[in-house]
């Protein structure tokens, strides 16, 4: 079975840091463009960063500086380090999988920035 878990969230202060990870199993991980998105109270899902299976990485501009993804293939697991984080940051995060028309979704993790 596939599976995808995001783990590491939780309640921060704004400036503070959290570092999600995303742990895979059930399908060829090295292959996979690994992304995470996340969802705020009553918005849409918004994309925030993806590395391909080339390790290349992309963020979204409302994120571009503080936080970073990486990927460990001998791990299997994804993982965000968000820095600075501000009160708009607070969502849940999801990690999400895609190569060639096949992916994937995890169980998304909760972050809560507030002072």
């Amino acid at each position: 079975d596939v599976q995808l878990q995001a783990s590491g969230g939780g309640l921060v202060q704004p400036g503070g840091s959290l570092r999600l990870s995303c742990a895979a199993s059930g399908f060829r991980f090295s292959s996979f463009a690994m992304s995470w998105l996340r969802q705020a109270p009553g918005k849409g899902v918004e994309w925030i960063s993806d590395i391909m299976n080339d390790d290349k990485t992309a963020y979204a501009d409302s994120v571009k500086g503080r936080f970073t993804i990486s990927r460990d293939n001998a791990k299997i697991m994804v993982t965000l380090q968000m820095n600075n984080l501000i009160l708009a940051d607070t969502a849940v995060y999801f990690c999400y999988a895609d190569h060639l028309g096949d992916d994937f979704w995890g169980r998304g993790t909760q972050v809560t920035v507030s002072s």
